[in-house]
């Protein structure tokens, strides 16, 4: 099993950033592909970003491209989305995932394990 807990939602204006958190335990965390995802009520859950599990691969969907940055420190079990340049439409509760994979993850691949959530609010 994995444990997954994330960090660092919140409330910021246009344009501004912030960093998301996920710390995994239960499970060797360099074993393990990761992504952040976000939902808003009524609507489908979105793909935002996914890393591989050594860190050399990386994926965007489209509306954050340019904009938002994955990244991973194996060694304190923790994965990282840095958003710049955020937008009102960026504001959902955004999820942290993991896969029990060594291969390139993105939107289709199957994610064994959710956080649950922090908030992101997107003030114009």
């Amino acid at each position: 099993q994995v444990q997954l807990v994330e960090s660092g939602g919140g409330l910021v204006q246009a344009g501004g950033s912030l960093r998301l958190s996920c710390v995994a335990s239960g499970r060797t965390f360099g074993y393990l592909g990761m992504g952040w995802f976000r939902q808003t009520p009524g609507k489908e859950r979105e793909f935002v970003a996914a890393i591989r599990w050594n860190g050399d691969s990386t994926y965007y969907g489209d509306s954050v491209k340019g904009r938002f940055t994955i990244s991973r420190d194996n060694v304190k079990n923790t994965m990282y989305l840095e958003m710049n340049s955020l937008k009102p439409e960026d504001t959902a509760v955004y999820y942290c995932a993991a896969a029990r994979t060594f291969a390139v993850v993105g939107p289709a691949t199957t994610f064994d394990y959710w956080g649950q959530g922090t908030q992101v609010t997107v003030s114009a």
